[in-house]
């Protein structure tokens, strides 16, 4: 019986064979969500963004590799650090700049600026400031499905910083009590702020975070989309199968510090730029490409149409008017 165990464990599995296109696409996407903070970085260093600005540079890989494991009616709901999972979900770039900006042609009219934005086409239930706030929310939102008995799946994502918020675990509770269809998807960046993990965590693999309710959970290597992807097929199938929540911790990085404010001088310079030369997700997925025999034209081609993309959504972001007066009482009551 140890012998069989031991080959079990010591077989070598067959990778599956890379989908070109949908890699090709998953690069497209994290290459728009990089050079979107990029620009985002430096309207901010121009004054044209006000507030906080948080972003999302270096994580990309986490919300790509996701979203291609979702279907039709699947909802996402995020934390501050949301620009990354709005453009991932289809969100347009020039909204979500012209609500950067504050400016009326934003997705919530310029009056939610970089933390407060939703999409109810997009099924995107907004990037929220309170810290694990919407981890209960999300929860919330894998209950109406539950209750409606749709297979939807609520995706709630929230950091390593909020993973031991009382809230948090009250909701795992919920969500295993009633089996409920909702991944818990932690983004480990390593800080929480400016604290590391390892001097603010006890637990050393936030993946069993949700053990004591018999939550299943797996440690995923964040900067590989690949891998991404293919922890999520596993999590939204268990989901849709009604086995109830599943735990992913995606072990990531950012490049930037917690917000535009933040000097990040917790961490060396040595180890931002291990990381971006050893493990950054956009490169690692274009080396695969080249080995699949994408040629330099089409990187190209792709950085091109980025490019151009962006810089209209910058133009759109500065030229739309700033929202009416009238909009101070609007969205505020309703009344039944």
């Amino acid at each position: 019986m140890a012998q069989a165990e031991t080959r079990k464990r010591g077989s070598k599995t067959k990778e599956p064979p890379v989908d070109r296109d949908q890699l090709l696409e998953a690069y497209r996407m994290m290459l728009l969500i990089r050079r979107f903070e990029e620009k985002a970085g430096q309207l901010y260093g121009m004054g044209l963004i006000g507030g906080f600005c948080h972003l999302y540079i270096g994580q990309e890989a986490v919300v790509v590799g996701m979203q291609l494991a979702l279907g039709e009616g699947d909802q996402v709901i995020t934390s501050y650090r949301d620009h990354g999972h709005m453009l991932a979900t289809g969100m347009e770039a020039r909204g979500v700049m012209a609500e950067l900006t504050g400016r009326s042609g934003g997705y919530s009219r310029g009056k939610g600026g970089s933390m407060h934005m939703f999409s109810k086409e997009k099924n995107f239930f907004g990037g929220h400031g309170i810290v694990g706030a919407q981890v209960s929310l999300g929860t919330g939102l894998a209950f109406s499905n539950w209750y409606r008995g749709n297979d939807r799946v609520s995706l709630t994502y929230f950091g390593e910083g909020a993973s031991n918020q009382g809230q948090v675990f009250e909701s795992f509770n919920l969500a295993a009590l009633m089996k409920l269809p909702v991944i818990f998807i932690i983004e480990n960046n390593k800080y929480g702020m400016g604290t590391s993990v390892d001097r603010a965590s006890a637990s050393r693999d936030l993946s069993q975070n949700g053990a004591p309710w018999g939550i299943p959970g797996v440690q995923v290597d964040g900067m590989d989309v690949l891998a991404v992807k293919a922890a999520g097929d596993q999590a939204v199938a268990h989901c849709r199968a009604g086995k109830g929540p599943f735990l992913l911790e995606m072990k990531t990085y950012r490049y930037r510090g917690h917000s535009m404010s933040d000097p990040a001088r917790y961490r060396t310079r040595e180890e931002v730029q291990m990381m971006r030369t050893q493990h950054d997700c956009i490169e690692n997925a274009r080396h695969r490409l080249e080995g699949l025999g994408v040629e330099e034209a089409r990187f190209k081609q792709i950085d091109d149409e980025v490019k151009a993309v962006i810089q209209e959504a910058a133009d759109f972001a500065q030229s739309s008017p700033e929202p009416d007066e009238k909009e101070l009482w609007t969205d505020v009551l309703l009344e039944g």
